[in-house]
């Protein structure tokens, strides 16, 4: 159970977020999905999910999350990797800039019936992908 629902994460990982398909977002998110990440309007569902893809893609087209561990136990799985782009779009009122980034994150998620139902996370040092826009 637990190594398909990494399976599930990280196909999750590369398809819907690395291939910015959102055809993928909607095969393996939960209708119920919950990420505490996200702005409260953009939290829950498919919806919010695929939100958030296109919210990146449009700040940073070459958006890529570099998955360097990641482990499952139950229906719970971490990932831990670089996620990098170039701002090329408006990010949290930010003018591009056309800056290349790459920081470190980790994000937990929890898979129910083969979907993914639930992320949480941390951007290492979100202020360097920021201030360097600013």
């Amino acid at each position: 159970m637990a190594e398909g629902n990494k399976a599930v994460v990280l196909q999750m990982i590369e398809e819907g977020w690395n291939d910015h398909n959102l055809d993928h977002i909607d095969e393996v998110v939960s209708s119920k999905y919950f990420n505490h990440m996200a702005v409260p309007e953009h939290q829950h569902g498919i919806a919010g999910a695929r939100h958030i893809v296109e919210w990146l893609v449009a700040a940073f087209p070459d958006t890529h999350f570099d998955i360097e561990d990641a482990v499952a136990d139950g229906d719970m799985v971490a990932v831990r990797g670089t996620a990098s782009g170039t701002h090329e779009g408006e990010f949290m009122g930010i003018a591009p800039t056309g800056r290349h980034f790459a920081v470190q994150h980790v994000h937990w998620f929890r898979v129910a019936g083969g979907f993914t139902a639930l992320a949480a996370g941390a951007w290492y040092a979100l202020a360097f992908v920021v201030r360097p826009f600013g």
